[in-house]
Formats: C-alpha cells, structure tokens, sequence
C-alpha cells in the first residue's frame, strides 16, 4: 500500500510540476503566430506591389493616348514606337502580360454616339463599331483617341490572392492636339477633310 501511495504522491508532484513550468511558452505561442504573422506580412507585400502595377496600367493607358494625341497622321512604325514607349512604364514589372489598343473615335453630331475611325493593338476594335464614352466627352462632331490597357497581375506568393491572377484594366480618352484628327495609315499628301464614317 505505500509503494502505491509513493507512486500516486510522485505522480501528482509530477503533474503539478508540469503545471507550473511556463518554459516552454513563448515557443508555443511563437508556432500560432507565425502562420498569422507570414499570411499579414505577405499579404501587405502582394497587395501594395497590386496597388503599383495597377497605377502604372493608368499610366501607360494615359500615355498610349497621350502620345498618339500629339500627331498629325501615324503609320504603323510610329505606333509600334508608342506601345513600346508606354511598354516602359511597366518596368520593373514584366510587360508581357499587357494587352494594349489604341483607337481613334468620332462622335455623331446627331446621336453623338462614338464610333470607331480606326484602331490598332493587340485586340482591334471594328471599323464603325460603337463604343460607349463617358457623357462630358460627347462633343458632337470631335474625334478622341481612345486606349484601352489590359494587364494579368500575377502575384509572387498565390496563396493569399487569386494564384491564377487578377487582371487590370484601364482607359483614356484625349482629343487630338495637332489637328482635328489623327490619320492612319499615313498618306502623302493626307486628306484634306477627316473622316465621319
């Protein structure tokens, strides 16, 4: 009987023993943190690099139109030399992903409903197709140039956003700066009126 009262008393100190060591704590909460802590960490990560690569989508659509904008006449070099130029504005973010389609617009005096003169990119809008702008822009009898930005983020760790991507768009709208409309192709000599069809 008092070798099964020693066991019971050992035992018992034991346990009490247990109870009271806090050593091992910290390590304890450390392992249910961490997951919590990398999911935050890499979550701010991938959200604020979202955030930059889609304020450089802006810019670039800013800048295709932008730059379209301040021709007379554009030939297909010269629009190559825009979507590269606008390209840049990725850096340091891979530019494959982008998709991007410039198009020049004029709105009917009568409807003032946008239609497409032309457009070049990656996906081409149809000649004569409608295109819906925003009402401040629906100046009867004016042409804007119209570009439109696609670009598939794909963020670095997947498993705290979409791991296939999120893709961003963007457009802008600008009017011509050097005359009423910008040509394409270029012809020599150019027309002396701009197209309305």
């Amino acid at each position: 009987m008092k070798s099964l009262r020693r066991i019971w008393l050992r035992a018992r100190l034991s346990v009490m023993s247990l109870m009271a060591d806090r050593r091992g704590i910290a390590a304890t909460e450390f392992a249910f943190i961490v997951p919590i802590m990398l999911v935050l960490f890499f979550g701010t990560v991938e959200f604020s690099s979202g955030i930059a690569v889609d304020r450089k989508v802006t810019l670039m659509a800013r800048t295709l139109a932008d730059l379209t904008s301040q021709s007379v006449s554009v030939a297909n070099s010269d629009l190559t030399n825009f979507f590269n130029a606008s390209n840049g504005i990725m850096t340091p973010y891979d530019g494959t992903p982008t998709k991007a389609t410039i198009s020049e617009l004029y709105v009917d005096p009568k409807t003032l409903q946008a239609r497409v003169q032309w457009s070049q990119g990656a996906v081409p809008r149809g000649t004569g197709s409608p295109v819906a702008i925003p009402a401040a822009l629906a100046v009867g009898g004016t042409y804007l140039l119209f570009s439109e930005i696609s670009y598939l983020y794909v963020p670095a760790v997947g498993y705290v956003m979409a791991k296939a991507g999120i893709t961003l768009h963007d457009v802008a709208y600008t009017r011509p700066r050097q005359s009423l409309c910008v040509f394409y192709p270029t012809t020599n000599p150019l027309p002396v009126n701009c197209p309305t069809s």
